[in-house]
C-alpha cells in the first residue's frame, strides 16, 4: 500500500471513530432521595470515566458525620463512594484516581490504614489537607473511575 492510500486509511479511521465517538457528558443526579436538591452532580460520566463528586463520612440515612474519628469517617465516605459506583453498576477495583482531603495531615496514618484495604489496587492519589471542610469532617475524598 502507497503512502496516499496509508494516509487515506488513517483518515477514514479517524472520521469513523470521531463520528462514532459521544463526547456529551452526562449529568446525573444522586441516587440518594435526600440529595436530589444539591447544587452538583453526583457523578458526570464522560464515554470512558466517571467522575464522582466528593464525599465525607456522612450516613445518609441517619443525615449525621458518622462518630469515631478519622479511621470511622473514612471507612463511611468510602462505602458512600461505593454505594454510587454500585449504583451506576460499578466497583471500587474500577477507580483509577483519589483526591483525598483531610482537616489534620496528622490524621495521614490512620486514614490510609483504613484506605489500604479498600484500594488494594493503588489507584493514583492526591492527598493534601485543608481546613473547613462540609459539615465540620475530617476527610472528603472524589474519585475518578473507568467505565
Amino acid at each position: 500500500m502507497n503512502r496516499t492510500n496509508q494516509f487515506l486509511c488513517c483518515l477514514i479511521a479517524v472520521i469513523l471513530f470521531s463520528c462514532n465517538h459521544n463526547s456529551n457528558p452526562i449529568f446525573h443526579n444522586s441516587h440518594e432521595p435526600k440529595r436530589q436538591n444539591t447544587p452538583f452532580s453526583d457523578v458526570v460520566e464522560t464515554d470512558d470515566l466517571m467522575f464522582l463528586a466528593g464525599q465525607i463520612g456522612r450516613d445518609h440515612d441517619k443525615g449525621f458525620v458518622v462518630e469515631g474519628g478519622i479511621k470511622a469517617e473514612t471507612r463511611q465516605a468510602i462505602e458512600n463512594i461505593k454505594a454510587v459506583l454500585e449504583h451506576h453498576e460499578l466497583g471500587l477495583e474500577r477507580v483509577v484516581k483519589c483526591t483525598v482531603i483531610l482537616s489534620d495531615i496528622k490524621d495521614f496514618a490512620d486514614f490510609n490504614e483504613v484506605y489500604m484495604i479498600y484500594f488494594p489496587n493503588k489507584p493514583a492519589r492526591t492527598t493534601f489537607a485543608a481546613s473547613g471542610l462540609a459539615a465540620s469532617a475530617k476527610i472528603e475524598i472524589d474519585v475518578i473511575a473507568a467505565k
